[in-house]
């Protein structure tokens, strides 16, 4: 298997999610990922709950497909050892506050000076620049500041966090394209550059919809619940037994949920509802309809009309639910992996889909410092130098200390 970054070497200063995401997504793509952790703690995250013989599983998940090296970079030895990482590496990330790097002496600026081709991203909770590039930032403080808490959950309710970590993940994604796209360039031009993006913008450039309303009509985007902004009916609807999301927002799928799913004709003739202009006017009068229908069945009655009618709709599933639903399984999301001290477990899997390779789950997340002897004798040192930077507590391994 030829993975189509195979040979790609990528150094990852990054911590918990973002960073860690992106360069888990370049390792699938099969980049060579040295990920460097300070000790005896190493990433924050392999503190997570919970612990399955002492490891995290959280960290597990999030860091498969990767070398772990652990370094002390604040020594004269271990900044010489990152030196000589860094001037093979062709990807560096690291998500540390502003101003860290340069102070390490392993910023863009020093490294490019040895190893210009570098491309190197950092990732930050407000960038490297303007009013708040000093503050440190965490994903619900950019939920927040960007205005995103104020638009999820229900009408008159106190704002609300996205379920997951989505600032996070956005950044760790927006960081994705940007290294992909200036290697592109590299290999075009030889040139590496230097790119960096935060929690605050990258969540924020993923509010198109509300963008656009602000600045084309004032609009300031509110909490709606699970309803859509611009279309009804769009939301989720209360069954006997739960709920079910209906997406009937165009004519033709209007006029076959009121014919075939609702059996109920007259709503295209009910003026509240002949348009999608009077639906979105009339929706609380549109979901008190539908919702008197939809409690007279379960959920899995109304999803079956849906399908026989081709309005989209699903049900809505607790977590468990769709880690066990047969589409899951069928399209190999959750995938079995062996890890050398949880033992067997399960890992997400890969969202990507192609005819050729493309992606790969090649080995499991690795233990504090686990190849930290590995990476040095692949520098050229010898096992008695190997063994003296260990005496010296320069490098770290779990499982030798």
């Amino acid at each position: 298997m030829t993975l189509p970054l195979e040979g790609v070497r990528v150094l990852d200063l990054t911590n918990v999610m973002a960073g860690p995401y992106c360069t888990m997504v370049l390792g699938d793509m099969g980049a060579d990922v040295i990920k460097i952790e300070a000790f005896p703690g190493g990433d924050s995250s392999r503190r997570f709950t919970p612990q399955v013989n002492g490891e995290s599983y959280c960290f597990a998940v999030l860091n498969r497909n990767k070398k772990s090296l652990a370094l002390d970079m604040k020594s004269a030895q271990g900044k010489e050892i990152f030196n000589k990482l860094a001037a093979k590496a062709d990807i560096i990330t690291e998500n540390f506050r502003p101003g860290v790097v340069r102070k390490l002496g392993i910023d863009y600026d020093s490294v490019a000076k040895f190893n210009p081709a570098v491309v190197y991203a950092s990732m930050s909770g407000f960038g490297q620049t303007g009013p708040y590039g000093q503050k440190g930032g965490f994903d619900i403080i950019a939920q927040g500041m960007s205005g995103i808490m104020m638009m999820t959950g229900y009408p008159g309710g106190r704002p609300a966090k996205v379920g997951i970590a989505m600032n996070d993940i956005a950044s760790g994604v927006t960081a994705l394209y940007g290294i992909l796209g200036a290697y592109i360039g590299r290999l075009r031009n030889g040139k590496g550059q230097y790119l960096e993006t935060s929690l605050l913008e990258a969540g924020l450039a993923w509010t198109q919809w509300e963008f656009g309303a602000y600045f084309g009509a004032g609009e300031l985007p509110s909490a709606t619940g699970t309803r859509h902004r611009r279309s009804a009916p769009y939301q989720a609807y209360r069954t006997q037994d739960g709920y079910v999301t209906v997406g009937a927002n165009n004519a033709k799928l209007w006029q076959n949920f009121c014919n075939i799913v609702c059996d109920k004709p007259e709503w295209l003739h009910d003026p509240r509802f002949a348009t999608d202009v009077a639906r979105l006017e009339n929706v609380d009068a549109l979901e008190a309809e539908i919702e008197a229908l939809f409690s007279s069945a379960p959920t899995e009655h109304w999803v079956g009309l849906l399908d026989k009618a081709e309005v989209p709709g699903g049900p809505v599933y607790r977590y468990e639910q769709i880690l066990h639903d047969p589409h899951i399984k069928a399209r190999q999301m959750v995938v079995d992996i062996d890890h050398p001290k949880i033992g067997p477990m399960k890992t997400l899997g890969l969202p990507i889909k192609s005819t050729g390779e493309l992606t790969a789950i090649r080995q499991p997340a690795p233990l504090l410092g686990q190849h930290s002897a590995q990476v040095l004798e692949d520098l050229g040192y010898s096992a008695s130098d190997v063994a003296a930077l260990f005496d010296a507590k320069v490098v770290f391994d779990a499982e030798r200390a």
